[in-house]
């Protein structure tokens, strides 16, 4: 039964080959080392994995080497990525022949009692490459699941409104930030009085901190007291949007924001916070809530709703201001975007995209419950400029049809195959050239999914949940190119969230779920079985097949298609996840080791992130999937409001080829 299956995917993949070298330039792409990591497991062995690169000459094998430190040991390094190899005994090649078939290797033979580390070499027609960067473990270093990166979080404070907050850790993003190639972490610290658009009451600064892999933290960033706390606020954008091989942090400030050097952006006396008087700001009688502290307050207390907004890029490696502007588009006047107390004008949402098919934008944007503005800016040589403004209320003829079709998150996908990207905007999807591509007109959800999720089919297909009950609105199975509806499931309440991803081997494609749907359905709309998944939240590739794994809290587990439940994987004791009911964790990536990806969640002490990897022996040997350019453009997003897990431009199957090498070209470091 998979043979018709198999000929007609290989028809596919063929005939998108060559479309899209019709168009398509290589992309310009991060130039990673091997991120060699190693985990100390229970038993004593050390389980090791690097990365296959898209860039790697076909055929390239590995020799994988250990080095351990003389008995009497030395300075221990700070941390595990130290990137240096001490003599002593070794380097001891631990492979005979070159390892040709994965990207892992399972040793035995370490003596953890003193320090020891592990570097790779490719290997090309027999001969021998340069090392990559060690991994290193300390001396008499613990058997430890996850690696972990000690915190310093912000002082607390004590707001206007008398109520007193602390720090927590949230949402990560990655880049390399220093051009070592290696991924150094951005971290945004949430007050604890932090507050949803809809919901009054000041907030403490949102920070920006880098860091290392080995904790060394590079620099703070204060956003400043005129940008508020909440997930739909700050959506900061880690990328190297320049290509000299350093990654740039982009996002909103304001007066008041502090860079990573100490220089002060705009007038650092100005406080736009409205105090809750009605008569103070452009407002109406908009009633009032309920604060923190439980006293009723106007729906205006703690909002900015006045005074300037900017858009800065600042650099990876410092935290320097390079570049400040103006915020595309300004607030104007607060009612017309829906409300007069702000809670529909400072939606806002962010994202990367290759908008000319070889080097990559950022896209600043703003509302989706009504008018929706996405502004493109490209970080060249030292400038910030405008490449295009989309305006679903600009009175251009159709631009009104967008109007009110936003997620609570976008996703970035070639989906017309022209090598360009467009920005699947909720319901609506945006042009790489900043017109509009198509709109569904079924309206805002809170959750999407954009990818080959029906390999039968050619392109992408998306996957959405939308709020209005409809006939669809528990699932939305579109082709992502034109929005013709393929498939739906009805509901008769707003579907929160919604999954798909390939988790039954025994059907082609992804399977599809949401938190309303009646069971688990095909990519194709047949319902396999009563049963599904509890968890509709994230997802990740953890163990050993090309299916993926259930991702939620804190803990992975696998769907079982026999007994139609799931068994648990991991749990990460001590940690917890972010945001609220949405249960995720701080990042979830293909961060470094083998393809399968890496999960990072926060502690629950707050006193550090801890990076959890897989040691489950795997078959497939895949090129690191951060140099897919979907996946890592969905890396780049994913912090973005209700966050959402990533997805490749490919399908993974067992009983399918596996997919091509990445038309790339990486960077140098200038």
């Amino acid at each position: 039964m998979r043979i018709p299956f198999l000929f007609r995917l290989l028809g596919s993949l063929v005939a998108l080959s060559a479309a899209s070298a019709l168009f398509s330039a290589p992309r310009q792409m991060e130039n990673l080392g091997r991120g060699v990591v190693a985990v100390h497991q229970p038993d004593g062995k050390v389980f090791v994995s690097w990365r296959l690169l898209g860039n790697d000459p076909a055929g390239v094998a590995f020799n994988l080497y250990r080095t351990t430190a003389p008995a009497e040991g030395g300075p221990a390094e700070r941390g595990p990525f130290s990137g240096r190899t001490d003599t002593g005994v070794g380097p001891v090649k631990l492979n005979t022949e070159p390892i040709t078939d994965v990207t892992w290797w399972l040793d035995a033979g370490a003596d953890l009692s003193r320090k020891t580390e592990y570097f790779v070499r490719p290997v090309v027609a027999r001969q021998e490459g340069e090392p990559g960067k060690s991994f290193a473990f300390a001396a008499g270093a613990p058997p430890l699941p996850y690696l972990s990166i000690p915190l310093e979080p912000p002082p607390g404070g004590t707001s206007p409104d008398g109520v007193a907050y602390t720090y927590t850790a949230n949402d990560c993003s990655v880049g390399d930030l220093d051009g070592d190639g290696e991924y150094e972490l951005v971290l945004k610290w949430d007050p604890t009085n932090s507050h949803d658009n809809a919901h009054a009451g000041f907030t403490g600064n949102v920070y920006l901190d880098a860091y290392k892999l080995d904790g060394t933290r590079l620099w703070r960033i204060d956003l400043g007291r005129n940008i508020r706390a909440g997930a739909h606020y700050t959506q900061f954008m880690v990328y190297d949007l320049d290509g000299d091989g350093r990654a740039e942090v982009a996002c909103k400030t304001a007066d008041g924001t502090i860079d990573g050097t100490g220089r002060v952006i705009g007038d650092p006396k100005a406080d736009w916070r409205e105090t809750g008087d009605t008569t103070a700001a452009t407002t109406d009688s908009t009633g009032t809530q309920t604060n923190a502290a439980g006293q009723r307050v106007s729906r205006l207390q703690g909002r900015i709703l006045r005074g300037p907004e900017y858009f800065t890029v600042f650099a990876g490696a410092t935290g320097k201001a390079l570049a400040t502007v103006d915020y595309v588009p300004p607030r104007g006047e607060v009612a017309k975007w829906g409300d007069a107390y702000g809670n529909r004008c400072d939606r806002f949402l962010a994202c990367v995209a290759y908008l000319d098919g070889e080097r990559p934008s950022v896209v600043m944007c703003r509302g989706y419950y009504t008018r929706a503005v996405l502004a493109a800016w490209d970080w060249r040589d030292g400038k910030l400029t405008q490449r295009w403004v989309f305006d679903s209320d600009d009175g251009t003829p159709g631009n009104e049809r967008y109007r009110g079709q936003g997620d609570h998150q976008l996703s970035v996908a070639d989906v017309d195959g022209d090598g360009r990207d467009e920005i699947i905007y909720g319901a609506c999807v945006i042009d790489d050239n900043g017109k509009g591509l198509y709109s569904t007109g079924r309206k805002h959800g809170d959750a999407l999914h954009c990818s080959d999720l029906d390999p039968a089919r050619p392109g992408l297909e998306v996957f959405q949940v939308h709020e209005e009950p409809s006939e669809c609105s528990g699932g939305d199975f579109r082709d992502a190119k034109t929005g013709e509806r393929l498939w739906g499931l009805p509901s008769t309440k707003d579907a929160g969230r919604g999954v798909s991803a390939n988790i039954d081997p025994r059907y082609p494609g992804a399977e599809c779920w949401s938190a309303p749907s009646d069971g688990l359905y095909t990519c194709k709309g047949e319902k396999l079985s009563d049963a599904k998944p509890r968890s509709c939240n994230f997802l990740v590739w953890w163990d050993g097949d090309l299916l993926r794994e259930l991702l939620d809290q804190n803990f992975i587990a696998k769907w079982n298609w026999e007994t139609g439940r799931a068994d648990l994987l991991l749990i990460a004791h001590e940690c917890s996840a972010n945001n609220g009911t949405k249960a995720t964790p701080a990042l979830s990536a293909d961060l470094f080791g083998d393809w399968r990806e890496e999960v990072i969640w926060r502690t629950r002490d707050g006193k550090e992130l801890r990076i959890y990897t897989t040691t489950i022996p795997t078959k497939h040997r895949l090129v690191t999937l951060m140099h897919d350019p979907q996946y890592r453009l969905a890396i780049a997003w994913q912090n973005v409001a209700y966050n959402q897990p990533p997805h490749p431009s490919f399908y993974l199957d067992e009983s399918a080829p596996l997919p091509p090498r990445p038309d790339i070209v990486v960077v140098p470091v200038k």
